[in-house]
């Protein structure tokens, strides 16, 4: 994705004139158009728009656009956000003693294939205190006891702290496996992705890789997600699913499982760091 320029993200009742108005603004601001993407949804009557574009003129900066913009939001009961396109979002990873899906971002973002600044990473184990360090990013050891109700209060005001100062942006639960307080889930409305394997609600608590193969299951898969107060039940983002067979003992289902879950949680990533995601309700609309 070029990262010259803004990113305009809109949601609004659907009704004629939107497009029209929105190509006029830009016309009338000398902005040039590098991609357009819209979508009208019968079901809910809203639509959505996603435009990529150019500044032709030093004059036009990010505050003066959203000052400009703002007469024709409200004129179409628009929610709509405005980014430039060359800022990367700050992200805080939270993991525990499965590092597959941490590791994948890391190299991702080192290597530049992803477009994020990783602020930190959280973890209530000490395993990949290390592998932080050969990246020369912050890490943050949180210990947490589930059984203590006064601990969890703790740290969660700890992380919430730490997320209020470095200013995140997003948080990735690479595989931690925590359930986040209502108050906390509320705090990082539409801001947390979080990835786990399709098995759920199927498969639930201990070993579902082992249930998985008990069952002689042929597809594994994996879904990111945006973090709500309902666990694992929030918008989706992404899903990957690779086909497997009988002849695969538990171990191999679970290597199957973990590539699926680093591309289907680095691909939700991206999609969120360039912008391309805009909420439907319970559903996304994901403009790739």
């Amino acid at each position: 994705m070029s990262t010259q320029g803004f990113i305009l993200k809109i949601s609004c009742p659907d009704r004629p004139g939107i497009v029209h108005a929105v190509s006029q603004f830009l016309f009338n601001q000398t902005a040039n158009i590098l991609d357009s993407a819209q979508f009208s949804d019968t079901f809910t009557s809203r639509f959505f728009m996603r435009v990529h574009f150019a500044k032709t003129s030093q004059e036009l900066n990010l505050q003066n656009l959203q000052e400009l913009f703002k007469g024709i939001g409200d004129s179409f009961q628009m929610d709509w956000e405005l980014f430039d396109a060359a800022s990367k979002p700050k992200v805080l990873i939270m993991v525990s003693k499965l590092g597959h899906c941490l590791n994948d971002l890391l190299f991702r973002t080192h290597s530049g294939y992803l477009p994020i600044e990783i602020a930190g990473i959280v973890s209530n184990h000490q395993d990949f205190q290390n592998l932080a360090a050969g990246y020369k990013i912050p890490f943050h050891f949180m210990p947490l006891s589930s059984a203590n109700d006064e601990r969890k209060n703790e740290q969660e005001e700890q992380l919430l702290k730490l997320i209020d100062q470095e200013k995140i942006d997003l948080v990735v639960l690479a595989r931690y496996m925590q359930i986040l307080s209502p108050k906390v889930c509320e705090k990082l409305s539409g801001k947390a992705i979080n990835i786990h394997h399709s098995f759920l609600p199927s498969f639930k608590g201990a070993k579902p890789y082992w249930q998985a193969h008990q069952r002689g299951v042929k597809l594994i898969g994996a879904t990111a997600h945006y973090v709500t107060t309902d666990l694992d039940e929030g918008p989706i983002i992404e899903q990957g699913v690779e086909r497997v067979d009988h002849a695969m003992n538990p171990d191999q289902l679970a290597a199957v499982g973990r590539d699926v879950e680093c591309m289907a949680l680095s691909r939700a990533v991206r999609w969120h760091a360039e912008h391309r995601i805009l909420l439907n309700g319970k559903s996304t609309v994901v403009f790739q």
